[in-house]
């Protein structure tokens, strides 16, 4: 389960575009940070997560926010200040086994197009021309469609799929996509299948194509509607921050972990109705050239730093799905494992000393010192405040249920 915002110049403060995603994947579905150059491959073909696809006789410079296990990414943006990330949605439409992800999608478009609208014809291109599919789940069995945000400084385009039929709108001021179709009729751009259909009267792309069971109970629709409001709450006057905000809020306050919903935009599992949880977010100042990724789990317990393409990233061991202390999102996630064991009882204090911390970080970037020296004390500055942290905290007793619920999931990951 995933939420993406995205707020163009004409309503944010600065005048710039924004982009912010919150990806959710299974608990132990460790996510991979990383800055990967141009290059000039020599081989012909490329292996995707499950196929082979052609490959370019070079392809752009990147960052990436990818599950462990998956050739494509969440979430991500190029050199040219290109940002695309995708959420999951269900339609009637079968979906086969083996097929192209849509994160397969983001990472080829970003790697070889420079501006959103090309980048919506190289991914409408591949779903027409191949099948998209494939598991999108490690643990489970999961096939779905895609929506995809895609922008760049000046341009930002919604793309929603069924299958192989498809629909595109050009975002105006601000929109959010979540686990279900958003596109009513008023789509700018549309396959010629979705066109066929349309000529009949009171036709809605969401409507006609969407899987009402799954959509139902993913609560797409109410984190959309959730999101679309903040935004639009706060027309002319969007910063970093206040995606920052949104991107750390939940349904409810004061927020217990356990009580959690499936409606909570910083996602915490839950078990079986509440399987995904927060594994990374992105926001990108896209007019600044400015990128802020997580790199954690849980952005109410996490601090954005920024990332830049001339930086190498220094984050230890890659992660898998099984706990490791030399791995920096592991590292980070056994912290936030024991933290919510007690979260209402210093989540307050916490929150307060993690957005003076933002600030600071944010204030500094601003001044655009050495990128390299940044980035790294960044990184430095949260493993010095989650220790600090680690020394504060009494863990707690959760919940008979829930707390089983954590021993499966910490077991699984060898994480005792």
């Amino acid at each position: 389960m995933c939420d993406i915002l995205v707020a163009t110049p004409k309503v944010t403060r600065d005048n710039i575009m924004l982009v912010a995603k919150n990806s959710d994947r299974d608990p132990n579905e460790a996510q991979i940070l990383e800055v990967i150059p141009r290059q000039k491959p020599e081989e012909k073909s490329v292996r995707l997560t499950y196929v082979e696809f052609p490959q370019v006789r070079e392809t752009y410079a990147v960052i990436l926010s990818r599950p462990w296990w998956i050739w494509g990414a969440e979430m991500g943006v190029n050199e040219f200040n290109l940002a695309i990330g995708n959420t999951a949605v269900f339609t009637k439409e079968k979906i086969p086994e083996k097929g192209i992800l849509g994160m397969d999608m983001i990472r080829l478009a970003l790697e070889r197009t420079k501006t959103a609208k090309e980048a919506i014809e190289f991914i409408i291109n591949i779903i027409e021309s191949y099948a998209q599919g494939g598991n999108g789940s490690y643990e489970h069995k999961m096939l779905y469609s895609n929506s995809f945000i895609v922008a760049d400084p000046k341009e930002a385009w919604v793309l929603e799929t069924a299958g192989k039929n498809w629909v595109a709108k050009k975002i105006e001021s601000v929109y959010s996509i979540s686990n279900a179709l958003t596109i009513e009729d008023d789509w700018d751009l549309a396959s010629e299948s979705v066109e066929r259909l349309a000529k009949k009267s009171n036709f809605s792309f969401a409507r006609y194509f969407s899987d009402w069971f799954y959509t139902h109970f993913a609560h797409g629709k109410d984190r959309r509607a959730f999101t679309y409001r903040k935004l639009k709450e706060n027309e002319g006057k969007i910063t970093l921050e206040y995606m920052m905000e949104i991107l750390r809020s939940h349904s409810f306050e004061s927020y217990s972990p356990e009580k959690g919903s499936m409606k909570d935009i910083c996602m915490h599992y839950g078990g079986l109705t509440r399987p995904s949880q927060t594994a990374s977010s992105q926001i990108s100042e896209l007019g600044k050239g400015m990128h802020w990724f997580t790199g954690t789990s849980l952005p109410c317990l996490s601090i954005f730093k920024p990332i830049f393409f001339e930086t190498p990233l220094e984050l230890g061991e890659k992660p898998t799905n099984k706990y490791n202390p030399n791995s920096y999102w592991w590292r980070m996630e056994r912290f936030h494992r024991v933290f919510q064991t007690n979260y209402r009882e210093y989540i307050r204090e916490f929150s307060k000393q993690r957005d003076e911390l933002q600030r600071e970080i944010i204030e500094r970037a601003r001044r655009l010192q050495k990128k390299r020296e940044l980035v790294k004390w960044a990184f430095e500055l949260e493993k010095e405040f989650v220790e600090k942290w680690e020394k504060l905290i009494v863990p707690g007793r959760l919940p008979f249920l829930y707390g089983m619920k954590w021993r499966k999931v910490n077991e699984s990951a060898r994480l005792r």
